[in-house]
């Protein structure tokens, strides 16, 4: 109990003096994970409105395939990642291994599949009617695309979290292609784990702390436009 209650100070210690190295794990943890949370957003959505809303062939095994990929373990993801990027890799050339680039790349894998996910199962529980409705207005396909989307914005709000945290809270990808490497691909899992294997027990739970006070902190800022949007 001793322990954790040293961690919790120490966090707290951390955050008041402002630690320069716990600072930048915590930067570099958001702009990674923010980054990928964004690119599968970008991707993701548009996807995931086709398959719900268009028939074509062989729409059920790409709706199988996100399926699976919402459920890919982020070892698996980090190791095919890795592959294609190492130096004799198929995209070696690049030299992203050991980089943030690599952590958004397996990160962006992780996320995309759970954004195009919720959103086809947002598009696919919207009443057929509201369709018909709204293409009897004369818009085009894209036009109605986006009235769709508005009418599923709070299904997709999940998405956003769903897909936010399930990036920030991995560590398996991440250690395989960033290595945790102090300085520059060291981000709050992976600190977390390499303190723990030190036996430094207090500071990892201290980059516990602060890493859970993010994920609340942004969920609770999506929470409160989801919920603000239900209201009106």
């Amino acid at each position: 109990m001793g322990i954790i209650v040293d961690g919790i100070k120490q966090a707290f210690l951390l955050l008041i003096h402002g630690d320069k190295q716990m600072l930048q794990i915590a930067w570099l943890s958001l702009v990674v994970s923010g980054t990928a949370t964004i690119l599968s957003l970008l991707i993701g959505i548009p996807l995931g409105s086709i398959l719900g809303l268009a028939k074509f062939p062989g729409r059920r095994v790409v709706v199988s395939l996100v399926n699976t990929g919402m459920g890919a373990p982020p070892v698996v993801v980090g190791l095919i990642v890795s592959i294609f990027l190492w130096r004799q890799g198929l995209l070696g050339f690049l030299h992203l291994m050991y980089s943030p680039g690599a952590m958004i790349i397996a990160q962006f894998i992780i996320a995309f599949p759970i954004v195009a996910g919720f959103t086809l199962a947002a598009m696919q529980q919207l009443d057929p009617k509201l369709r018909l409705q709204i293409t009897a207005l004369g818009v085009s396909k894209i036009q109605l695309v986006w009235q769709l989307l508005l009418e599923a914005r709070l299904p997709l709000m999940a998405a956003v979290m769903a897909g936010f945290g399930a990036v920030i809270s991995e560590v398996g990808a991440s250690m395989m292609v960033g290595a945790n490497i102090t300085g520059q691909t060291r981000v709050m899992t992976t600190a977390i784990v390499g303190e723990n294997s030190k036996g430094n027990f207090a500071l990892a739970i201290a980059l516990s702390v602060i890493l859970m006070a993010i994920v609340y902190l942004v969920t609770l800022l999506l929470t409160m436009i989801q919920q603000r949007n239900k209201v009106r």
